[in-house]
C-alpha cells in the first residue's frame, strides 16, 4: 500500500462519461484505482481516455480511500476551467506523449 504520485500537469480520464459530465456541467469527478496524489488546487490539463489534450480543469478535491469491496481508491472531484482551442490541444497532446505518454526507454 502505497500513494503514487499523478503528473503535476495531467488529468487523464479512463471513462468517456466521467468526461462527457465535465464537460457538459463545467463540474465532475472521476475516479481512479489505487491510492494517488492529485495537486488540489492546481489548474492541470485534463486528457481524453486516447491520450487527446481536451481542457484545463481545476482540482477541487482529491480523497484517497478503501472502498467497501476493500479496493484502494481516488476520487477526484474538478471544475471546467476552458475547453482547449485546437491548436493548444494539438501543442498539449504532441508534448504529452514525448513526456508521458510516448515510450519509455
Amino acid at each position: 500500500m502505497g500513494f503514487q504520485t499523478e503528473f503535476n500537469s495531467v488529468c487523464k480520464f479512463k471513462s468517456e462519461q466521467e468526461l462527457f459530465e465535465l464537460l457538459e456541467y463545467g463540474r465532475g469527478k472521476m475516479v481512479k484505482s489505487g491510492f494517488r496524489v492529485f495537486p488540489t488546487g492546481q489548474k492541470v490539463i485534463a486528457f481524453t481516455p486516447d491520450n487527446q489534450a481536451i481542457a484545463i480543469v481545476k482540482i477541487l478535491a482529491s480523497i484517497a480511500e478503501i472502498n467497501f469491496q476493500g479496493e484502494e481508491v481516488t476520487q477526484v472531484e474538478m471544475e471546467l476551467v476552458r475547453k482547449l482551442n485546437e491548436e493548444e490541444a494539438r501543442i498539449q497532446t504532441s508534448l504529452a506523449h514525448e513526456m508521458f505518454f510516448g515510450e519509455r526507454v
